[in-house]
């Protein structure tokens, strides 16, 4: 295993590699018109993912956002029942009927997301206060975009998790863009990183597509929670390839510079990571293998979410209504 400083960077690389390839599965079967939810894509961003949880406990809790698929394959959710999920179809891990953007795996601590932009936030902030009243070290990682930190519940969560010491890393992945309506445009200020150290909450900012960075910089953030010390942030800065929903990249319909795009592809945390490691042994021909290996086992995955069954109605009915009995 390669490392640095003993960062696993085989192992922090296949985690990508994961990621990346998932999603893109899902750029390639999107068209066929199968898959009916919105899926909001995370190509570009895989380096805070692998990065943050790879420190996380089984057991501690992960609250994410309406960009999800990533963060739940990173706790270790099994990409077969994502797929079922996006299908509609039965064996998904909300029996077909959360969709793209409400996964939910309680058994690995991701006990609901939200689509509400910085509608988690106050949840990780619930989790990690139950966990401080219980006393059962669980820690809550909570990741958001910086459109989130411009919400309420953002300064609320932050004030409250600083107050009473709570057991919570926010994750801010900072890509620059709500929908398509650039940073600079919204704000006067462009680190969130300034705004949760107003609280007085150990805060870092950190290259959001360097993901030994980002796997040091989660590594202090949960030591100082695990101490008792109270709430940690984490601003990885970063950019998203496609579009904020879809499998498109929208600077084809006026979204964003293509230029811009282009820059922030030279700087893929993947390619990064390759070239470093290419520098201490990595064989090229041998990554692609892994690679091909992988995109067989995910192109199973889909087919076997594909033809699972659909939900059946009375399964709407026992899990959405009460049935009301005299």
């Amino acid at each position: 295993m390669a490392k640095t400083n003993a960062i696993p960077l085989d192992e922090l690389l296949d985690a990508m590699t994961l990621l990346r390839r998932f999603e893109e599965k899902i750029v390639e079967v999107y068209p066929q018109q199968e898959m009916k939810t919105p899926v909001h894509l995370y190509i570009g961003q895989e380096a805070i993912a692998a990065g943050v949880c790879a420190h996380l406990a089984p057991t501690d809790y992960l609250v994410t956002t309406h960009r999800s698929h990533a963060h739940c394959l990173a706790k270790g959710a099994e990409p077969e029942r994502l797929y079922a999920e996006f299908y509609g179809r039965v064996t998904g891990c909300c029996k077909g009927m959360g969709g793209s953007m409400h996964p939910a795996f309680p058994e690995l601590g991701i006990t609901g997301t939200s689509a509400i932009v910085g509608g988690g936030i106050p949840h990780g902030v619930g989790t990690a206060l139950a966990s401080k009243l219980r006393g059962d070290g669980r820690v809550s990682a909570v990741f958001f975009g910086d459109g989130a930190s411009e919400e309420g519940t953002f300064h609320e969560s932050l004030n409250f998790a600083a107050l009473k010491s709570l057991p919570v890393l926010f994750i801010c992945e900072n890509n620059g863009y709500a929908t398509v309506s650039p940073l600079a445009a919204r704000q006067p200020d462009a680190d969130v990183a300034h705004r949760a150290a107003g609280y007085g909450i150990f805060t870092e900012q950190v290259d959001g597509n360097d993901v030994a960075a980002v796997y040091e910089s989660a590594k202090r953030a949960l030591a100082h929670i695990r101490r008792g010390k109270g709430p940690a942030f984490i601003e990885a800065k970063t950019y998203r390839w496609k579009g904020h929903v879809g499998p498109e990249e929208d600077w084809t319909r006026g979204g964003r510079p293509k230029a811009e795009l282009d820059e922030w592809k030279k700087r893929c945390p993947i390619e990064l990571l390759l070239t470093q490691l290419e520098k201490s042994g990595l064989d090229r021909a041998e990554y692609a293998a892994k690679v091909a290996r992988l995109d067989a086992m995910l192109d199973a995955a889909i087919e076997s979410a594909r033809s699972a069954p659909m939900p059946p109605v009375e399964q709407m009915e026992r899990l959405l209504f009460r049935q009301e009995t005299h």
